[in-house]
């Protein structure tokens, strides 16, 4: 059975995410529609890249991955199929799925060329213009059939952390508040473990709070569980399962989480300093 999956800054009060399912299925019943989410913040790209970069990779190869966010038709804009990692992605040309897929070259990218003759009227992109196209490639058909290739979308970069030699530093900055309140970095692993081989030791600062250690997991940070209650409430940083920095309150919630504990927002930075 195929699969799509739809990813969305439509809330799910309005008709939208409802007529979107519906569509695909007036045109093959037999599709099997998963939701990521349709909480995206509107127009947030870099939310939305987060989310569907971790989720994706879960789903089976050939999975078809329909993406309405800032995806409002407008004849000047493009809407675009990725063929990516061995699934497909559809969304409007606005830079999306290059945040994406900031570090995998696509397979191929296609110019979606459904309903753009000159008497066609489109009144949601979502249901004119990706169900169609999706419906057609979960069918089995090619995306050429769709569309024309072309060589590139429009590109957008990824906020990157930089390390700062003469200061010793790694700048970083929020990129993604989870649900629990926990704060997402753009600090990889990776880029930390390399840089910090040259060093002793390290101070994560932030507004004016400091850590000075990195948990491998939430769990961790717990070191008798005989006495686990006693830990709740307990600031930490750990590398999450997307080796990303975070920062994070044990047990927390939105309520009581890192982000209000913190105080900090999308955008603000997180600084590693090297001792």
């Amino acid at each position: 059975m195929s699969i799509i999956t739809l990813t969305s800054d439509f809330g799910n009060l309005d008709y939208r995410v409802a007529a979107v399912k519906g569509k695909i299925l007036s045109l093959n019943p037999e599709v099997n529609i998963i939701d990521i989410t349709h909480d995206i913040q509107a127009f947030n790209l870099i939310q939305t890249s987060y989310i569907v970069r971790n989720a994706y990779k879960y789903f089976p190869k050939g999975s078809i991955h329909i993406i309405s966010v800032d995806s409002f038709y407008h004849k000047s804009r493009k809407n675009i199929l990725y063929k990516a990692d061995g699934s497909y992605f559809l969304a409007a040309d606005n830079g999306l799925l290059s945040l994406i897929f900031f570090d995998i070259k696509p397979e191929a990218i296609y110019e979606l060329t459904l309903n753009n003759r000159f008497d066609d009227v489109i009144n949601f992109t979502s249901t004119d213009i990706f169900v169609p196209a999706a419906v057609h490639l979960a069918n089995g058909g090619l995306p050429e059939v769709i569309g024309r290739k072309i060589d590139t979308g429009k590109q957008l970069m990824f906020p990157r952390a930089v390390y700062n030699e003469s200061e010793g530093m790694i700048i970083g900055e929020v990129t993604y508040i989870d649900n629990f309140g926990n704060i997402i970095s753009n600090i990889n692993q990776d880029f930390f473990e390399n840089i910090s081989k040259g060093y002793n030791g390290f101070t994560i600062k932030f507004r004016n709070l400091s850590l000075s250690r990195i948990f491998s997991s939430h769990t961790e940070v717990v070191s008798d569980w005989e006495r686990e209650t006693e830990f709740h409430g307990q600031s930490a940083a750990i590398f999450n399962d997307s080796q990303l920095l975070e920062l994070t309150i044990y047990k927390g919630s939105k309520k009581n989480g890192a982000k209000s504990l913190f105080g900090l927002n999308v955008g603000e930075n997180i600084y590693i300093e090297f001792t």
